[in-house]
């Protein structure tokens, strides 16, 4: 993620854009290291949120309030003081750096005009909100740094506020050729790494990105490259300068696998292969990052239990099943055993008493065999332990080619399980997974007398380019009532050939669908597999009717006999969502 200079400098111009000249209505502290600002400005109210966490500092436009401690922290009474009501007359990004000043005009107890700043600093463990006067003496700050903390900087009433030189890095909007040519092209690392150590407000995914505009590749050494490629990556950053200088911003996230996995508020071409979104608020766009990224993540620690479970009932079941294979190979020998006594009932006549063994031609193959014999007993007693190690050998054979197919469904249905919570975006999601392991088994309920969870989980929904209606199972229930309860017989259905996955549903309206259609539906069911990610996966599919449910299958589980087949790249960047959550 890159909560760098350029992304500062977008949220700047959006705040010069809607609040200067605001008036600040609240201040209210949530969080120890968090305020959250009312502004009435133009007749509309912004809630503007400003965390100094150490592990997620932001600023930026929230729709949604916090409940605050019933007693306000003391820097929150401290501004709510000098600052209700008052006036927003400036706010600016100094060179490139990750501040952002609020210049503030306020009357004080006399009704004086009086000029306060306060200043966020969105610096990942150093970040701070500080409070200054208008000549930058320090007032107070949501945290105080001592010289204990920081041997750079004291940030405590009544120091001078300055902002630290501690890298020396130079300011990318006023670069001239020269000096960059000397610090980037001086440094013994990549060329990526070269830029963003050079200057202010730039992170790594925005120097990876500059270098692929160039053309170039961002690993090999900077002083490797030849004067013209220099020549090219300076105008090639001068241009990125000048948009950002413009205010020519474009906030975008990429995803991966619904999942998002960079922002910036400059285009970022590197992913063309991804699925991208533009927002036109950089406020919604850090919003819907980082609340996506927050539901997958709390979605992932709920899922925790589940996946052991699931996770250890499988290792569980693989080594069964490794077993009973090496147990099915043993019995291999029983046909064998059986052919022995046979042969040996058949040609006793000529067996002498007390050898170990004797030649008889194999009535089924007509080829000569050697079977050995227990010289202590005689033939019809060495027939009788033939035969009797057959039986047993067909015993244990009958029984673990049941006990095999038990196993394999077994792990079939843990593996779609496991693929259901990889897919999981809901806490009913979850909930739903979690009723089913209950169901077999795998999690024990807490009483014996139960009402089955309230559970609001609805399919991934989704409509092909062509308008029909899309529908993707996100676990074994709901594979289940897609297939035989929603589904009709001309309608649709497409699965993941012979691995873990959704059912998908296309609902046909008795049309015969086009080719696109096959295709997109073909996309959700590679992307909601176990094969997701995979460039090439072979996909069923068969009208609804030709869809079989075992006797005594478990949810989810199908058989049929009439399919097509095809490949596909399970890439479902630009099909059209509908409401998946």
């Amino acid at each position: 993620m890159a909560f760098d200079g350029i992304v500062i400098s977008n949220i700047v111009k959006e705040l010069n854009h809607t609040i200067l000249g605001g008036r600040i209505n609240k201040i209210a502290q949530p969080e120890n290291d968090e305020l959250l600002l009312t502004i009435k400005s133009n007749k509309t109210q912004y809630r503007l949120l400003i965390s100094a966490s150490a592990s997620l500092p932001l600023i930026y436009y929230t729709k949604h309030n916090k409940v605050s401690p019933l007693t306000a922290p003391n820097f929150c009474m401290l501004l709510r003081k000098h600052l209700n009501n008052s006036r927003i007359i400036e706010i600016s990004q100094p060179s490139l750096e990750r501040i952002i000043e609020f210049k503030i005009e306020h009357l004080n107890e006399l009704g004086d005009v009086c000029y306060k700043v306060l200043i966020v600093e969105i610096m990942g463990k150093h970040s701070n909100i500080i409070f200054c006067d208008d000549k930058k003496m320090i007032i107070d700050s949501i945290k105080h740094i001592s010289a204990h903390i920081s041997s750079i900087r004291e940030v405590l009433p009544g120091r001078s506020y300055f902002i630290p030189e501690t890298m020396h890095k130079l300011n990318p909007l006023t670069v001239e050729e020269d000096d960059f040519l000397q610090d980037v092209f001086g440094k013994p690392t990549n060329v990526s790494k070269a830029i963003y150590t050079s200057f202010t407000g730039i992170s790594p995914v925005v120097a990876e990105e500059i270098c692929y505009r160039a053309g170039l590749d961002s690993d090999v050494s900077a002083n490797s490259l030849s004067e013209i490629e220099k020549t090219h990556l300076f105008h090639t950053f001068l241009r990125t300068m000048d948009d950002v200088k413009e205010g020519n911003f474009h906030p975008n996230i990429i995803f991966k696998d619904e999942e998002p996995l960079e922002y910036a508020s400059i285009e970022l071409t590197q992913y063309s292969s991804l699925k991208s979104e533009t927002y036109e608020s950089i406020s919604e766009l850090l919003e819907t990052y980082y609340a996506t990224k927050n539901i997958i993540t709390r979605i992932r620690q709920k899922s925790t239990d589940l996946r052991k479970v699931v996770q250890t009932s499988l290792e569980r079941n693989y080594k069964k099943l490794d077993l009973q294979k090496k147990q099915m190979k043993d019995t291999e020998k029983k046909d064998k055993y059986k052919i022995y006594g046979e042969l040996i009932n058949a040609y006793g006549y000529d067996i002498e008493e007390g050898v170990k063994h004797f030649e008889a031609l194999n009535y089924y193959t007509n080829e000569r065999i050697t079977i050995p014999l227990d010289p202590t007993l005689s033939p019809s007693q060495n027939a009788q332990r033939y035969f009797e190690r057959y039986n047993k050998l067909k015993r244990t054979f009958d029984a673990l080619t049941v006990h095999l197919k038990e196993t394999e469904d077994e792990i079939t249905h843990l593996e779609s399980i496991s693929n259901a919570l990889n897919i999981a975006l809901t806490d009913d999601d979850l909930n739903q997974i979690k009723e089913e392991l209950m169901d077999y088994g795998y999690v024990k309920r807490k009483h014996t007398k139960h009402k089955k969870m309230n559970m609001k989980s609805e399919p991934f929904h989704y409509i092909s380019s062509d308008g029909y209606h899309m529908y993707v199972g996100k676990n074994n229930f709901q594979n289940e009532e897609l297939t035989f309860k929603f589904a009709v017989g001309h309608d649709w259905w497409f699965h993941a050939k012979g691995v873990p996955g959704s059912h998908v549903i296309v609902k046909s309206n008795g049309d015969e669908l086009p080719d696109r259609t096959f295709e997109e539906a073909g996309k959700l069911a590679g992307y909601y597999s176990s094969l997701r990610g995979a460039k090439k996966v072979e996909i069923d599919y068969t009208e609804k009717k030709n869809i079989k449910k075992p006797s005594g299958g478990k949810p989810g589980f199908v058989i049929y006999y009439t399919n097509y087949s095809f490949v596909i790249d399970a890439e479902i960047a630009g099909i059209a969502v509908v409401d998946n959550m």
